[in-house]
């Protein structure tokens, strides 16, 4: 029984930078052209940046992490009407 749930922990550990890249992956992917425009933000380089973090799990973590917690909230008051010129 011990040997199964260290095994699930170490997996559920492993999975972790997967998981965030997905989150950060699909979020970017979902956003409208014009949220990015008016963000002054390109759309296609991070999501070329997340996608090279799944390959390169320390990057990925960073890349991922700073896009949920910079970018984001960004793109989400841009979309919701806070536009700031």
């Amino acid at each position: 029984m011990g040997d199964v749930l260290s095994a699930v922990a170490l997996l559920t550990l492993l999975a972790i930078p997967l998981l965030l890249s997905l989150v950060a992956l699909l979020d970017a992917a979902r956003r409208p052209g014009w949220v990015w425009a008016l963000t002054g933000r390109a759309q296609v380089a991070w999501i070329a940046a997340i996608l090279f973090g799944t390959v390169a799990v320390p990057v990925g973590l960073v890349i991922s992490t700073v896009y949920l917690l910079r970018v984001r909230p960004h793109l989400r008051a841009t979309e919701g009407g806070q536009i700031d010129l």
